[in-house]
């Protein structure tokens, strides 16, 4: 079976900025939130606040980490990264097409940039699929 991971929260971010700022040690926080000491290290590193013009307020910060991981999520998601595809798969959509329907087709043409239905779904349910209407 496998194993089921979840985002850190807004809350868990802003409290992971309060102790690391009362200097509280890693694997403290790591068992207070039940994550793993890794997941905090990854943390604090990939979401480190950083300014040229501003290299006092260097740091971690909880809604700024929030920002920038929702950030990255957003740019990892395929339709959002190739506006071609995105074109596309609504195209389909409109024109009665199943997601199923969609990423079946692209697999039997060969299509080399293809999404799978659960992305198609994914995009449907979204803030821009909704406003959208699909």
């Amino acid at each position: 079976m496998r194993a089921v991971y979840t985002q850190l929260s807004i809350e868990e971010r802003r409290r992971i900025e309060r102790w690391r700022h009362a200097k509280v040690p890693v694997r403290e926080m790591a068992r207070v939130l039940r994550r793993s000491k890794a997941t905090i290290h990854r943390e604090l590193k990939r979401n480190y606040f950083s300014d040229e013009c501003m290299p006092k307020c260097d740091g971690y910060y909880g809604a700024a980490a929030h920002l920038m991981a929702a950030d990255r999520r957003a740019r990892q998601r395929k339709l959002i990264r190739y506006p071609q595809l995105l074109k596309k798969v609504v195209e389909r959509l409109k024109h009665g097409w199943t997601p199923e329907q969609i990423g079946n087709r692209m697999i039997y043409e060969g299509t080399r940039l293809r999404v799978c239905q659960e992305t198609i779904y994914r995009y449907i349910y979204s803030k821009d699929g909704m406003a959208q209407k699909l």
